[in-house]
């Protein structure tokens, strides 16, 4: 890849040839504040220069805990200056959890072999219990300043570690290099830019700092381009999705990633006159990853904002996960997305046949496919892969999905036998299952959270979209499991459902719902209290542990739900919502 080698030197070009641009961050009034390019090289020496000052080498680790606001910036890319490697954590969101928070914490923290804690005063007064269990130096961004530094490191260095999701094991600190992050931020301006007629060099995005979607997929690319990125912090955009659409329409940004939820999460939760004189016609690559992608939101999704300008075929599935640095599938943003149905009784013994139907109402984009599951499995392609990157899965059969190339990790920090696990001879094991149809990947779920019926495989997230349009359910709050009862003769299949209106009847319509769609009879619904569930740092359900939780009998059933317990729940439970597989 030509140009910058390390996110240093992507940062002082972007600094020196970036005039005009750079990040805006939107408050809940809509105010944008802008921070240009140069401003942030500047401060981010200056920090650097306060990290050195205070004994940090090159080399050592940085954890960083803070929201999305200049803080953030000027601490990673203080670290990334200074020779350090940062390692981004999420804050404090779900304060009815934090015995569960300070435990990850402290156990990223350690994996991480961090040095320092740089964090703000807010968030300061929260970590107290995680501070005191790793001992580690906790400092806050305004009080690490010094002499401007930059220490240029080797494309070789470590860039940063970032964790994996933990949704089946415990959280993962991956380790990227300047090259592993840079070839893949490459692949996606390659990707961008190709489709992209140079209207706009913007973006928009409320995803995470601390996750690589939000990092490695939206800030990176404006900064290595350079161009502007729009930054909405990711409970403003919980509490009122309708800011995310109205800061594409301001700034006519091209590309904006998001998870399935966010999508459905529009849908229901925009009103019209939200988005009085909103125009998303600019908006090219609506991308859609980082958890299993519903072709019933995307239709849906088309459907509800097609009159404000958005075309079907902006609607992009994608497919990446942390070890692969982020990107690794992108579908074609040039036709509308692509479902196949395929014949349900043979998945479920791993075999891949197209159903024998004589339509598939699912190939059409904006066009809402039939809900009948006679009609087969809708499943979505999440595309072909970027430049570079090689993807290996079975064409007949379900199997496991296999990366290669060069934005796969350097392995997990410090854990060789796990990094030996997952990496052989160069292919990565993504512990996702999936296929290859015509030249492009489906995948179907994870190795670890496969629903293991009577000898038959069924995806969780199967179950799970079925009660998404059930009313009083939360969309996107449900986990399937099954287990086998000790001493029973075949295995029990489990949902869990948060609800936001325990109405009578409520289990029985979700049991119904998951009948009518997948064949499947539900054992027992378990109707929970938002924001119960147990989540990944990122927000994606823990199915595991969730069972676990359920046979101890720690989980809490609904209490009567009200406007402000729904408020609670979705920044507590909702902020990370959107999962961390890309």
């Amino acid at each position: 890849m030509s140009g910058p080698t390390t996110l240093g030197a992507a940062l002082r070009r972007a600094a020196s040839e970036g005039a005009g641009q750079g990040l805006r961050f939107v408050d809940k009034r809509e105010v944008e504040t802008p921070l240009g390019w140069g401003d942030v090289y500047v401060r981010a020496q200056q920090l650097a220069g306060g990290l050195r000052d205070r004994g940090v080498a090159p080399g050592d680790r940085v954890a960083i805990i803070l929201p999305t606001c200049p803080a953030f910036f000027d601490a990673f890319f203080g670290a990334i200056l200074a020779g350090a490697v940062p390692v981004p954590l999420y804050p404090p969101v779900r304060l009815g959890r934090l015995d569960e928070y300070h435990a990850r914490t402290t156990a990223m923290l350690n994996a991480a072999g961090a040095r320092v804690l740089l964090t703000d005063d807010r968030v300061w007064r929260i970590l107290g219990e995680t501070v005191r269990r790793t001992q580690i130096a906790c400092l806050t961004t305004a009080e690490v300043h010094g002499a401007p530094l930059h220490v240029e490191g080797a494309p070789t260095d470590l860039a940063m570690v970032q964790f994996s999701s933990g949704t089946t094991v415990d959280p993962k600190p991956v380790a990227l290099s300047h090259a592993n992050v840079l070839a893949n931020v490459a692949a996606i301006l390659k990707f961008v830019i190709d489709q992209d007629d140079h209207r706009s060099r913007a973006g928009v995005s409320w995803l995470p700092l601390y996750h690589d979607m939000g990092l490695i997929g939206c800030v990176f690319p404006a900064m290595v381009q350079p161009g502007s990125l729009t930054l909405i912090p990711p409970e403003l955009f919980i509490a009122r999705p309708a800011l995310w659409l109205r800061a594409l329409g301001r700034s006519g940004a091209v590309v904006s990633p998001a998870p399935n939820f966010a999508y459905a999460l529009c849908v229901d939760r925009i009103k019209d006159d939200e988005m009085q004189g909103v125009d998303l016609s600019n908006w090219r690559l609506a991308l859609n990853g980082a958890e299993p992608v519903s072709p019933a939101t995307l239709h849906r999704f088309v459907a509800r904002f097609a009159r404000w300008g958005l075309r079907p075929e902006a609607l992009t599935p994608v497919y990446g996960l942390a070890e692969a640095s982020l990107a690794v599938t992108f579908s074609d943003p040039n036709t509308p997305f692509r479902t196949v149905r395929f014949d349900r009784a043979a998945l479920g013994t791993g075999v891949v046949r197209v159903a024998n139907t004589a339509s598939d109402p699912g190939t059409e984009s904006g066009v809402a496919g039939t809900e009948d599951s006679d009609a087969g499995v809708e499943l979505v392609s999440v595309g072909a892969p970027l430049p570079g990157v090689e993807v290996q899965a079975p064409t007949e059969t379900i199997g496991p999905v296999r990366v290669r190339g060069p934005s796969v990790m350097v392995g997990y920090l410090n854990q060789p036998e796990r990094t030996a696990q997952t990496l052989v001879d160069g292919w990565l094991d993504t512990g996702d299952l999936g296929f290859l149809h015509e030249g492009e990947l489906f995948v179907t779920g994870r190795s670890k959270d496969l629903l293991i019926l009577r000898g038959r495989n069924h995806a969780p997230h199967e179950v799970e979209q079925a009660v998404d349009n059930v009313d009083g359910v939360r969309i996107g709050c449900a986990a399937a499991v099954s287990f086998l009862p000790e001493g029973g003769d075949h295995e029990r299949l489990l949902l869990f459902v948060e609800a936001k209106d325990p109405a009578a009847g409520l289990e029985q319509r979700c049991a119904a719902a998951v009948l009518n769609s997948t064949h499947l009879a539900v054992d027992e619904v378990i109707l929970l209290e938002p924001g119960t569930l147990p989540r990944t740092s990122s927000g994606k359900i823990r199915r595991a542990e969730a069972l676990r939780l359920y046979q101890l009998g720690e989980l809490r059933p609904p209490r009567a739900v009200t406007p402000m317990l729904v408020a609670g729940a979705l920044l507590r439970g909702t902020l990370g919502h959107w999962s961390k597989r890309g």
